[in-house]
């Protein structure tokens, strides 16, 4: 089953296209790595999956619900928009906020959760991600580590069919970035569906069944971890693997 679809998707700033013709489909339960220079569309493409960038034309269908459609009903667009998670670059938790409310305040406004629901499924996912015990700290009292594994949880506790991951590692010290990437293998486990940009050769490599290579805004190449790495057809792919 296809939980995400693009098909064909353009995007420009000021006259420089960042997304050029892009189309790809992602299945249910699959981990697909996006790799890539910086600059080629990588993030821009994650952050128009789930709307928070316009395209100018094509198609991105979630579970087969064109979010880019106008006339798309506004109460189906957010239901469809709910069935993905993001984890960002640069944690994005509320400063003013305990990881408890971090966590339970998202799944009040955005699930309409009761506080006993809120509670639990928070403390479910905590102990998912070995933060149980940090619980009452604040964003400040944690290291990079953690703030990621905390936003991790809090994509994890709205329950998505798909969690998209931008960079989740670009904004970490290198002693930390193991403890982030362990915990998206254990989500993995669990044969959740996710869409990872990363620069993190070997953890894509090993975490993924598909990966695409993007440059200029374009797919250059998709396959297997065992094309992308070590057949790929196109010289250009080669080149930038080696760098």
């Amino acid at each position: 089953m296809t939980i995400i679809e693009v098909k064909g998707v353009e995007k420009s700033y000021s006259g420089n296209k960042v997304l050029d013709n892009v189309s790809l489909k992602i299945n249910k339960g699959e981990v697909v790595s996006i790799i890539g220079p910086s600059g080629s569309g990588k993030s821009t493409l994650l952050r128009s999956i789930i709307d928070l960038e316009e395209v100018d034309s094509g198609k991105i269908l979630i579970e087969g619900f064109d979010i880019t459609d106008k006339s798309l009903n506004k109460v189906k667009k957010k239901e469809t928009l709910l069935k993905t998670g993001m984890v960002f670059q640069n944690f994005n938790l509320f400063p003013h906020m305990s990881v408890r409310n971090n966590i339970t305040r998202t799944l009040k406004v955005v699930k309409k959760s009761s506080n006993d629901e809120a509670k639990a499924i928070t403390e479910k996912v905590l102990l998912k991600v070995g933060l149980l015990d940090k619980i009452d700290n604040f964003p400040n009292e944690l290291s990079g580590g953690q703030k990621q594994r905390v936003a991790i949880a809090r994509a994890m506790a709205l329950n998505p069919d798909i969690l998209l991951f931008d960079e989740p590692t670009s904004a970490l010290d290198p002693e930390l970035v193991k403890e982030v990437l362990d915990i998206i293998k254990k989500v993995k486990d669990e044969k959740t569906t996710m869409l990872i940009v990363s620069h993190e050769m070997k953890f894509v490599k090993d975490i993924s069944d598909k990966v695409i290579v993007m440059e200029n805004g374009k797919i250059l190449e998709e396959g297997t971890p065992e094309k992308i790495f070590e057949n790929s057809s196109l010289e250009r792919v080669r080149e930038f693997l080696k760098l």
